[in-house]
């Protein structure tokens, strides 16, 4: 019942999203790996419309920060303001990080001390503020953009705090075919965005337990950290491509997304395939990429190609 009612959700968001299906995959599979997503792509690729109809379909609470360079720490999480009948007591102001659904726009136009205020959040689950520490809620995905044209004006993530969002995805211009039918769906803008059928919150909660209980053998595990411990101690074309290879966290999250890919293609166990699906966007953005491989324009899919090539499946 439980995956029965996520394929209804994908199906909705993809007809709601037209020709992002990989977008929309990533964004079900960081939702069950209980896990947040930076999305990369040009303006006007449907970033917002996404995590809107996201938000509508699970009838959840959405925020929305737009970064700028004059925000301020208490803009994401929050801050306190004394009562008006006692100076002495304070109350909290909740920020927008208190939304079960966060689209962070353009998180790389803000200062560094409001992108860790954020990415705090999203790690740590929880933010203190006077002193006093708040939980986000239970379901909390962080949806933050960034564009990769315009970088006069931004702060680029430090590798770190990249490595902190489970899934990087690349979103593009579509076709023309999809253009086509997105032209039309946007004809009734409102009525487009509006849910065939809404899911309970529950039934996300209740998938992140179903995924634990996928198999992934002691196979799949070594082939998993070999393809991580390969960008660490690269070899031949790697050798030139890779500065700094994948975190630890890179392990995890490989397995763990491979284990909810697995699930939603209703399968019991992890296979290779699994593994490949989710590589490029646990991975790629977690590696460091050497001078020699932007002189060659030589990108994150082209190493990560390489690296299936080089690491054979057990």
């Amino acid at each position: 019942m439980v995956k029965q009612k996520l394929e209804s959700l994908k199906q909705q968001l993809q007809q709601q999203v037209v020709g992002q299906n990989h977008v929309v995959e990533g964004l079900l599979i960081a939702l069950i790996a209980n896990g947040h997503v930076l999305l990369e792509g040009l303006p006007g690729t449907a970033k917002t419309r996404t995590v809107k109809a996201l938000a509508a379909a699970m009838t959840v609470d959405m925020g929305r920060i737009q970064f700028t360079p004059d925000l301020m720490p208490a803009d994401v999480v929050g801050y306190e303001v004394a009562q008006a009948d006692n100076a002495m007591e304070m109350t909290f102001v909740p920020g927008p990080v208190f939304n079960n659904i966060l689209l962070a726009d353009e998180i790389n136009r803000a200062p560094p001390k409001v992108q860790s205020a954020l990415l705090e959040a999203m790690e740590e689950r929880q933010v203190t503020v006077g002193g006093r520490t708040h939980a986000v809620p239970e379901l909390f995905l962080v949806m933050a953009t960034e564009n990769p044209i315009e970088q006069e004006g931004t702060y680029p993530l430090p590798e770190a705090q990249l490595d902190r969002f489970l899934l990087k995805i690349n979103v593009g211009y579509l076709d023309k075919a999809d253009e086509l039918l997105m032209l039309q769906l946007v004809k009734g803008e409102e009525k487009s965005i509006a849910p065939v059928e809404t899911i309970d919150p529950q039934v996300i909660l209740d998938a992140r337990k179903a995924i634990t209980e996928v198999y992934c053998s002691e196979n799949m595990e070594q082939y998993i950290v070999e393809l991580v411990t390969a960008t660490r101690h690269p070899t031949g074309k790697l050798a030139e491509w890779i500065a700094i290879g994948g975190s630890p966290r890179a392990t995890i999250a490989i397995e763990k997304c491979a284990r909810a890919h697995a699930w939603l293609e209703d399968k019991e166990f992890v296979d290779p395939d699994d593994v490949r699906a989710v590589l490029l966007p646990t991975l790629g953005h977690r590696l460091t990429l050497s001078f020699q491989a932007s002189a060659q324009k030589i990108d994150e899919p082209a190493v990560i190609a390489e690296l299936l090539q080089q690491v054979p499946v057990r």
